[in-house]
């Protein structure tokens, strides 16, 4: 187990959970930043569009590592992604890991 990146995950849902008065997880965290890169408040969303959400919120993180690069807006300001390279292969657990470590990047980007 990495015990640095261990306590640094903890530590990054500590700071933003803090912020929102309750614990926030690996998913909401996603959310969390597919919102804030959109560009808008907390609303009631679909489902559908709490996974577009998501899947910016991925996107985001994984593009300090080259696996997506930013295309722009649409006209209703929803940011788009084009896939640059693949992922390795990975297990789902290595997949998580990977974004988690990403998520602690990019909150460490916003401070």
């Amino acid at each position: 187990m990495d015990y640095i990146f261990e306590r640094a995950w903890q530590e990054t849902l500590d700071r933003v959970s803090k912020q929102f008065g309750e614990r926030l997880e690996y998913g909401a965290l996603l959310m969390l930043i597919g919102l804030q890169e959109l560009g808008q408040d907390y609303a009631k969303y679909k489902k559908d569009q709490k996974i577009d959400l998501m899947h910016i919120g991925i996107c985001t993180v994984l593009l300090p590592f080259g696996y997506y690069k930013f295309m722009g807006r649409d006209e209703e300001g929803w940011p788009h992604f084009e896939r640059v390279q693949n992922l390795p292969p990975l297990t789902p657990e290595e997949q998580e890991l990977l974004i988690k470590k990403a998520i602690v990047e990019y909150f460490k980007e916003e401070v």
